[in-house]
């Protein structure tokens, strides 16, 4: 075979594989043995890819800072590990920690090891910190500075709906419930729930659809041939698009929608629990966070209703 045809079928087999460089663990071999053996078995329990990763990257770190066995390393170790991250903040400290705490909990319970070293650290005290969310005036504006159809659809889905990024980038059209207004989606830890659209998210998503000529069945595609599923990248890209025609000076991001459904519904009186299952929060206290958002509601209540 000569050398140009070697190369054309080379290409031609590379071209099918998505090529990226390995992740070599340094550090105490046993140790490396053991977090590959957490992250299978995280993986067959079906943890997104991107948590994999998240969680792969954490570990790479902990096995250059503690080059030791498994089974020799000590909550003294896991300490000062942690101590050394003086600029972190809390939250991704806690993430650091909740990373480990997987992992040695994981081992334990697999009888692979015999004590858990991080079973005595307990997390750092979270930043009391509220979410942001658009006030009514605001999701206003971010409507009208709307002028594609699919920009329009777009903005009221991720309100309607209060879903993830990820959870509306997986959406199809052919999935959606027209009579009763909803679709399933795959939340974290691959659970299904249902959300559902308001009649407003109906008629600018059908609008939208109307005007579509592609057979792609994703609920949103790019606006050139050829077409295909909006990526992650791409609806945040729509989104501050939006954000930067409007009149609105906080940070707008496909997330600040989920907030926005979630500070409103409580607001206006919804349930907590059922918040907290159109979210998808498996812990009631993530859905408190927004609760504690509602202040300014009591506070009208209490300049209403108190007999002076």
């Amino acid at each position: 075979m000569d050398k140009p045809q070697l190369q054309e079928t080379l290409s031609i087999i590379l071209s099918q594989y998505d090529i990226k460089p390995a992740l070599v663990m340094n550090g105490h071999p046993d140790l490396a043995q053991k977090i590959k053996l957490f992250l299978a078995g995280k993986r067959l329990e079906g943890l997104s890819p991107l948590s994999l990763k998240g969680y792969e990257l954490e570990l790479k770190i902990f096995a250059e800072h503690v080059p030791k066995a498994a089974n020799e390393i000590t909550t003294a170790d896991i300490r000062v590990y942690l101590s050394e991250f003086e600029r972190l903040k809390t939250s991704s400290l806690s993430k650091r920690l909740s990373v480990l705490k997987s992992m040695f909990g994981w081992l334990v319970n697999e009888d692979i090891l015999t004590r858990d070293p991080t079973k005595q650290i307990k997390p750092p005290k979270k930043e009391q910190r509220s979410p942001k969310a658009l006030t009514i005036e605001e999701l206003e504006m971010i409507r009208e500075a709307c002028i594609t159809p699919r920009e329009r659809a777009l903005v009221e889905v991720l309100y309607a709906t209060g879903g993830r990024l990820s959870e509306i980038r997986k959406m199809n059209h052919n999935d959606i419930d027209y009579q009763a207004l909803s679709v399933l989606v795959i939340g974290k830890g691959n659970k299904e729930r249902p959300v559902y659209f308001s009649f407003k998210a109906m008629y600018h998503l059908r609008k939208y659809l109307m005007r579509r000529t592609d057979n792609d069945p994703a609920l949103f595609v790019s606006e050139r041939k050829p077409y295909r599923r909006l990526s992650d990248r791409g609806i945040q890209r729509e989104v501050k698009v939006v954000a930067d025609r409007s009149e609105v000076t906080k940070n707008v991001h496909p997330h600040i929608f989920r907030h926005t459904f979630a500070t409103l519904m409580l607001n206006n009186g919804a349930d907590l629990v059922a918040v907290q299952g159109l979210l998808g929060h498996t812990d009631p206290a993530t859905t408190q966070i927004y609760a504690s958002m509602t202040n300014e509601k009591r506070k009208q209540s209490h300049h209403q209703y108190l007999v002076q």
